[in-house]
């Protein structure tokens, strides 16, 4: 009993270097990989069967994390919908409409209140944020 645990002992400090060191050399995630694809085609001649073999390469790009662009705010533009929250951080061009009648809206009931998003109208409850209606490309300026 005492030599098997010896021996497993003595593997044990043998190994560990090498798996440490081929852990450490893994690629991470950050790292473009490169993987080969391989497709056969079959081409018939007037003299008879043929086989072309193509291998291509393609490099997997690294994934994007921390962009300037995905806070953009393009990136925010929402589709609103009725029942929705509304957050006025991602609606495009906020702006809180006073004359309905110059959009062809009518006056919002007594708790709501148009904004705009976007080219977007959409009426909003103003204690709960909650959305009432949207309508869609209802502000052309």
């Amino acid at each position: 009993m005492k030599k098997f645990l010896m021996a497993m002992a003595v593997t044990t400090m043998a190994v560990s270097p090498m798996v440490t060191a081929q852990a450490q050399a893994a690629p991470r995630d950050n790292v473009e990989r490169s993987h080969k694809t391989t497709s056969q085609k079959t081409v018939t001649n007037k003299q008879g069967k043929r086989t072309v073999t193509k291998t291509v390469t393609k490099q997997k790009a690294a994934p994007v994390r921390y962009s300037k662009t995905r806070y953009s705010t393009n990136q925010n533009h929402r589709n609103w919908t009725k029942g929705q929250r509304f957050d006025r951080r991602y609606a495009t061009n906020y702006r809180v409409i006073d004359n309905p009648r110059a959009y062809r809206l009518s006056n919002a009931p007594r708790g709501y209140q148009w904004v705009r998003s976007g080219n977007d109208a959409v009426l909003i409850a103003v204690t709960s944020g909650i959305i009432g209606a949207v309508i869609g490309n209802a502000i052309s300026r």
